[in-house]
């Protein structure tokens, strides 16, 4: 064998394990990205199950508490902002709000015992807790899987590879700092 066929032979043998490495890397970033819209729609499952439980709740409340008008049409106008979001980051704002409505609706209701005590609150106020319990995990996944993704794509030499194909960060599913503070109700006479 000549040195020019041993040459030839390693110059295919590099340029085949960097096409290698660049198909392997595409198909990982790929995964990346299915993983990351797979988990935003575990999300939008669990938003969509809790708005379809809110109006139940609310109606259940309305019985007891008929003149907290303002409770009602926040929570109402909360929901219907979660329903027509088109991004996980409309998703997440309309969310806080709604998780802010929410936690004035449960103040709301501490204030009526009879309502505490009765078993149709009881068991919307149980599936509610579930849904949040899910809806907690289906965020820590997709902020998993966007971190796993921003992390590949910020990294060297995949970078290289998810800008010239055109692989962009995803943005995380944040709470706001107004959806954190405690929620106060005053009643007024």
């Amino acid at each position: 064998m000549s040195a020019d066929n041993i040459v030839l032979i390693v110059i295919l043998g590099v340029l085949a394990l960097f096409l290698l490495y660049l198909w392997m890397s595409y198909n990982r970033l790929v995964s990346l990205r299915q993983r990351v819209k797979e988990s935003w729609s575990d999300i939008d499952v669990q938003l969509k199950r809790r708005a379809s439980l809110v109006p139940n709740l609310v109606e259940t409340v309305k019985g007891y508490a008929a003149h907290e008008r303002e409770v009602f049409e926040n929570v109402t106008k909360a929901r219907a902002a979660l329903m027509s979001a088109g991004s996980p980051q409309q998703a997440a704002q309309a969310d806080n709000i709604l998780s802010g409505a929410l936690k004035t609706l449960f103040a709301v209701a501490e204030a009526y015992p009879q309502l505490k005590a009765n078993e149709n609150f009881k068991q919307l106020q149980s599936e509610l807790f579930d849904l949040e319990a899910k809806i907690a995990y289906a965020r820590q996944f997709y902020n998993t899987n966007v971190r796993d993704l921003n992390s590949s794509i910020q990294s060297f030499p995949a970078v290289l590879i998810a800008r010239n194909f055109g692989f962009k960060e995803e943005v995380y599913f944040e709470t706001e700092e107004a959806a954190r503070a405690d929620v106060t109700v005053k009643f007024t006479s």
